[in-house]
């Protein structure tokens, strides 16, 4: 069933969530209070989000969390004067005159827009404060508790998101439906903060950031290296059994071939600057693997018969991100897609686009990743010719399958209106991440336009040329993305399969044992495995704690009773209790452990009972 996220919703959507309500509301509450408290503010705009709220603001001083205080006492004192909410109509021409009457240049401005397209605008006024806004709101400030919210973080944005234009100050609030269910969310986010993958990236030693490099260009150390390693190995055996062919491309191009793609027309913005190399030519660094894929399908002429023909890559791309953006490696200006683009027939397109959905779905229930929904991301016909290609007959069509693709499976998805790319639907994977917020794991796209800018066609059964559907997908999306989730999720425990140590074999005294060490050491890395024996001169306990730490998954303890009966002492990192087994024994169980992917990393999961 589709469910429309926040930014989807319609008025009458709007209108049966007491929450978003409540949350637009004390958007326009926060705004009331800081021209109060700080007399002169220019507004920006202030919608409701997931969470909570939150206002742009443009101060003629600066702001801290420091007067949070003051601005939470004012919005206290609106809500408790129960101001009513009062909705009127204007002309755009009428609000520009209105707004620029009281210096609100910012919001004249986006108005003079609106004015041009002959729109008519609404207010909503609540006490001496007045709004732009499509609403809607509580009846009266009073239907809020006092105690359901508070200020939470500052953050910088640009004017319409344009980095060119004003500097504006955002102020983040919480609201939840009473004062417990705050505490609470608070609670979580705090706990959760030990877990940040930009923290545990620094402790674990799996990737760092230098000044020396430039933000956003994440550095991977021998720890990360192997975690996307063993993420793409998995990823090519899954794509090789489901018929999926790999290629690889350069990293930079010709700008003519983004020319030819509609990249250079619609997504300049989020490319970086051409580079001058050769004569007559501007090449770029590129942005995403598809329009190369499309000359590898066209080199030769295509038939039915051999259709669908799948071509997969674990592409480095570079992408131009605000440095305001960059997170860690959640958002990044340099990242390694888990990438595919799938030419298929009309006949095959559902088919194919399902396979793809469930190729998803097996990875995140593989991680144990099961709070995730999907979101349909579709396109709005005002910006045909513009943000899409205008092509409203083949849109229709596409969303249409998608929908019905959806549905059929009975997936709950939400809808982000105005949210596709520019040659088609997609389909996201979401998922949150350690501090709740929402978050684009993965991604799958329905490209009905570019192919036919490559004059890319296939011979169908009546013997005539087609042009094909391109599926692009990454159901991992990037190594930095899909990591930053895994180390968060699993709190930076990963299992054997994955994890960058996956044994340290420790004597109980190195003088007597460490030579024992030594062998089932020399064993374990023998039969392939990432081992070691801790020989240093740390007391035992200390090397114990330095493996929990280090946080491997697999320690096998070794004293006198394991030397004389070939016997390792296997603790796990999950569970309290330990066991003696027989070395051949441990071997044979880590061995499995290993080739079937197992999730040991969790408790729930059984080792010594592998057959």
């Amino acid at each position: 069933m589709a469910k429309k996220a926040y930014a989807g919703l319609d008025f009458e959507g709007k209108e049966n969530d007491p929450l978003y309500k409540r949350r637009h509301s004390l958007a326009h509450i926060l705004a009331q209070a800081v021209q109060k408290v700080r007399p002169g503010t220019k507004l920006g705009f202030g919608p409701p989000v997931e969470n909570g709220f939150y206002y742009d603001f443009h101060f003629a001083e600066p702001i801290s969390d420091e007067d949070f205080g003051a601005i939470e006492k004012e919005m206290r004192k609106i809500i408790n004067e129960k101001q009513t909410f009062e909705r009127r109509e204007m002309s755009a021409a009428e609000a520009v005159a209105m707004l620029q009457s009281q210096g609100e240049n910012l919001k004249a401005e986006y108005c003079q827009d609106l004015a041009s397209r002959g729109e008519n605008l609404s207010f909503y006024r609540n006490g001496p404060f007045e709004d732009m806004c499509a609403g809607p709101h509580v009846e009266h400030t009073g239907q809020i508790p006092t105690d359901c919210f508070q200020l939470d973080t500052l953050a910088g944005a640009y004017w319409r998101g344009d980095e060119k234009r004003e500097q504006l100050t955002r102020i983040y609030g919480l609201a939840f439906e009473n004062k417990a269910e705050l505490k609470e969310f608070v609670r979580l986010r705090e706990e959760a903060k030990k877990y940040d993958h930009r923290k545990l990236g620094k402790e674990l030693e799996i990737f760092m950031i230098s000044d020396h490099v430039g933000p956003g260009l994440p550095l991977w150390m021998p720890n990360g290296t192997v975690l996307r390693d063993e993420l793409e190995n998995l990823a090519k055996e899954w794509e090789f059994a489901d018929g999926y062919q790999r290629v690889a491309t350069p990293h930079v191009t010709d700008g003519k071939l983004f020319e030819t793609s509609g990249h250079l027309a619609h997504y300049k913005e989020g490319m970086f600057p051409a580079m001058a190399v050769d004569e007559n030519r501007e090449y770029y660094l590129k942005p995403m693997n598809c329009p190369f894929h499309h000359l590898i399908f066209g080199n030769r002429p295509r038939s039915y018969r051999e259709m669908p023909i799948r071509l997969a890559e674990y592409g480095q791309v570079y992408r131009y991100e605000g440095s305001g953006s960059l997170a860690g490696l959640l958002r990044v200006r340099g990242m390694c897609m888990n990438d595919a683009h799938i030419y298929c027939t009309p006949e095959q397109l559902k088919d194919e686009f399902t396979k793809v959905l469930d190729m998803h779905k097996r990875y995140y229930e593989m991680f144990r990743l099961s709070h995730f929904w999907m979101r349909l991301s579709t396109h709005t016909a005002e910006r045909l010719g513009d943000k899409y290609v205008n092509m409203p007959e083949d849109w229709i069509k596409s969303e249409a399958v998608i929908k019905g693709i959806l549905d059929e499976i009975g997936i709950d998805y939400q809808i982000g209106e105005d949210e596709a790319a520019f040659y088609g639907p997609k389909v996201d994977f979401q998922v949150r991440n350690v501090v709740g917020r929402e978050e684009t794991a993965s991604t799958n796209q329905l490209d009905f336009a570019v192919p036919a800018r490559f004059n890319l066609t296939y011979v169908g059964a009546d013997g005539q040329e087609h042009t094909p559907y391109c599926i692009h997908r990454a159901p991992l999306g990037t190594h930095e993305r899909f990591l930053a989730f895994l180390i968060e999720h699993f709190k930076g425990a990963f299992p054997t399969w994955m994890a960058p140590r996956q044994v340290v074999v420790v004597p109980v005294h190195v003088e007597n044992f460490g030579d024992y060490a030594q062998k089932v050491a020399k064993q374990l890395f023998q039969l392939g495995f990432r081992a070691e024996a801790d020989l240093g001169s740390d007391s035992f306990n200390k090397k114990i704690r330095n493996a929990a730490t280090s946080k491997t998954p697999n320690i096998f303890i070794v004293g006198e009773r394991e030397q004389e009966q070939q016997e390792v002492t296997w603790r796990r990192y999950c569970v309290k209790e330990q066991h003696t087994v027989p070395l051949a024994r441990a071997l044979e169980c880590l061995k499995q452990v290993r080739s079937q992917r197992l999730m040991d990393n969790f408790a729930d999961v059984e080792v010594l009972g592998l057959a």
